[in-house]
């Protein structure tokens, strides 16, 4: 876990009804030996007992966002498959929302929201993710929120 995936945790975690599992695995296929495109280690998989919704939080601090690009859209294209597995080994509900939830630096927001939405807009298909809660890396730091945060959500901590 690098030194951002900590504060991120560690934000996530203020939420009291919220719970952290840092380097998640996400398999498509069971079994100890997945092929290539068929498992990912998610920064951090948020789940909130508050909004029934399980978070695929990512976390980075590059500017070009090419390797966040690429696991959203390797994501995008699995996402019924994910969602199945997600089930399976980590007991999130089927009647519970699932969205990626990426952190960035506040520099980067715009462009990722625009490169989501083009291929998000150019999905056919299988199940299509949902559009990524995209938060900036500036606004988590502990400064900037209470702690222990008792707010109804997080969203409501930074207005989204």
């Amino acid at each position: 876990m690098d030194y951002f995936e900590g504060v991120v945790a560690d934000y996530l975690s203020a939420d009291r009804a919220m719970f952290v599992n840092p380097q998640c695995r996400i398999q498509l296929v069971p079994g100890s030996k997945p092929r290539k495109g068929e498992s990912w280690y998610c920064d951090i998989l948020a789940v909130s007992f508050r909004d029934s919704t399980a978070y695929l939080c990512e976390v980075t601090l590059s500017r070009s966002i090419a390797a966040l690009d690429k696991r959203l859209r390797e994501w995008n294209e699995n996402w019924s498959a994910i969602r199945d597995a997600l089930s399976r080994d980590n007991a999130i509900p089927e009647s519970w929302a699932v969205r990626p939830w990426v952190f960035v630096p506040e520099a980067q927001t715009e462009l990722v929201s625009s490169k989501v939405a083009r291929f998000l807009d150019s999905t056919v298909g299988s199940e299509r993710m949902p559009a990524p809660r995209i938060t900036s890396l500036e606004s988590v730091t502990p400064w900037q929120y209470e702690t222990p945060r008792q707010s109804p959500s997080l969203g409501d901590a930074l207005g989204s």
